[in-house]
């Protein structure tokens, strides 16, 4: 009995592995495609895409024979594919195992053609087995670009909004040379390319969403088109002076506005920033050494430090909104306004001159390791010249308030009172920091000369809003 019963457990087993290393032939197995078609965000001409995949899966029993998988465009097509470890455009003979799968990876370079505007490139994949054909759609959007490379200006020069620019290596404006970015150019940034001005940056974006100036990064898919940190930043050196930038978006940053120095000589604020967006900037928004920026109607939101002002200088914020939200990308654990007079180099404070002036502007953060901290730290050491006023505002100090430090005045500065900005979800990654009509922060500022917020719509005639926005 024992025998028959070995017997018996022997051939079912045989029989079992003789069915897994035969090929399933009939135009009925189970066979899944993850997906029936790949889909590319804009694709800059010639830099080429991140690649996608998918997989081919076998759920028989038995091994399957894929007679091939083609790329209907050949070796002519803007795609390339890998199939299993094999390059196309065409692969034969692909063995998959019983219950098993492979990848097939799919990538796409886009040559340059004359149209100014987007263009859509499409191509498919077919996959043969068993008498069956199945097909996978692929599209992509494609734009050509001025590519610069490692590029220096060593004569003053303008961007018009003919086509976008796309920065790989770095990009230098020389010493006393000048670049100016006209209405509506887009400035795509790759991400080991800083942007590095020795010389003078103006921008003349307008206020409607088409003409203004947008800074990214070059990386245009999912999920890496949100990603902080996709691109270095704008650096602002010692000799840098006289730089404007009106109604400009930097987004995705590593530091967006980093200023270093005040410029020798120079009766204007080394950055003046006018109706300017800073968003989800993974180190920090604004970071200065010992420099001079003045911002009007500015919104710095959900970077890692928002504005970081250190070593002295000379600073004027004016109708600004300074806000962060902790983040599944960045975590809010740092105060959005820190001002210092001193930096430690090798544990030895070095000092310098501070006066900054804040006006009419909220500095305000939510959730992260910040609950119950304050939002705003000032730091002093030593006794060099050092003024900071805040005059009208809204802002979180449960803790220390700044009016305690010795050179910092406060006028009429609302405290702990949650701004009610108009929608703010974490979870969706969407912010709108317009003012809801209860908010404390309505007609609470000091009248200034600003007759526009950040919308390019009319300040309110009498006390203003706190803020970059003014509630219609």
């Amino acid at each position: 009995m024992k025998l028959l019963t070995l017997i018996i457990l022997s051939l079912a087993f045989f029989i079992t592995a003789c069915k897994k290393d035969s090929f399933i032939t009939s135009p009925d197995a189970q066979v899944t495609i993850t997906v029936d078609s790949l889909k590319y965000d804009t694709v800059f001409t010639t830099t080429g895409s991140i690649t996608q995949s998918f997989k081919i899966i076998n759920g028989n029993d038995q091994k399957l024979n894929i007679s091939s998988v083609k790329l209907i465009g050949g070796s002519s097509s803007a795609y390339k594919i890998n199939v299993d470890g094999i390059v196309g455009p065409e692969v034969s003979n692909i063995e998959v195992a019983a219950n098993d799968s492979i990848y097939v990876f799919v990538s796409v370079v886009i040559n340059q053609n004359m149209d100014n505007l987007p263009f859509i490139v499409q191509d498919s994949i077919k996959i043969n087995y068993n008498g069956n054909d199945r097909w996978v759609q692929l599209e992509a959007w494609g734009q050509n670009a001025h590519f610069l490379r490692n590029k220096v200006i060593t004569l003053d020069e303008t961007w018009t909004n003919d086509l976008p620019y796309v920065i790989l290596g770095y990009l230098d404006v020389d010493t006393n040379k000048m670049l100016t970015i006209e209405k509506g150019c887009r400035i795509y940034v790759h991400a080991n390319a800083p942007i590095i001005v020795d010389g003078t940056l103006r921008i003349n974006g307008e206020k409607d969403t088409i003409d203004r100036v947008y800074f990214r990064g070059d990386r245009l898919d999912d999920p890496y088109k949100d990603f902080p940190a996709s691109w270095p930043g704008i650096f602002f050196t010692e000799s840098s002076k006289d730089n404007v930038l009106n109604y400009v978006v930097l987004k995705n940053s590593y530091q967006a506005i980093a200023a270093q120095d005040l410029a020798s000589n120079a009766p204007n604020p080394k950055v003046t920033l006018n109706q300017c967006i800073i968003d989800n900037a993974y180190d920090a928004g604004i970071i200065t050494l010992n420099s001079s920026v003045a911002a009007t109607n500015c919104l710095v939101s959900n970077c890692g430090k928002n504005v970081y002002l250190l070593k002295g200088g000379d600073y004027q914020f004016t109708h600004c909104t300074v806000a962060s939200y902790s983040n599944d990308l960045i975590l809010h654990r740092d105060p959005v306004l820190f001002v210092s007079n001193y930096i430690s180099v090798n544990n030895v404070p070095q000092t310098a001159t501070l006066n900054a002036l804040f006006r009419n502007c909220i500095f305000w953060g939510d959730g992260g390791l910040m609950d119950d901290s304050d939002e705003v730290v000032i730091a002093k050491f030593g006794n060099t010249s050092f003024a900071v006023n805040f005059d009208r505002g809204l802002w979180s100090v449960p803790n220390t308030n700044p009016s305690t430090i010795a050179g910092v005045t406060t006028t009429q500065m609302i405290n702990g009172q949650p701004p009610q900005f108009d929608s703010t979800n974490v979870s969706k990654r969407y912010y709108d920091f317009h003012l809801q009509a209860t908010s404390p922060a309505i007609n609470k500022g000091v009248s200034t000369s600003i007759a526009m917020d950040l919308d390019g719509k009319p300040r309110a005639v009498g006390l203003p809003d706190l803020g970059c926005y003014e509630k219609q």
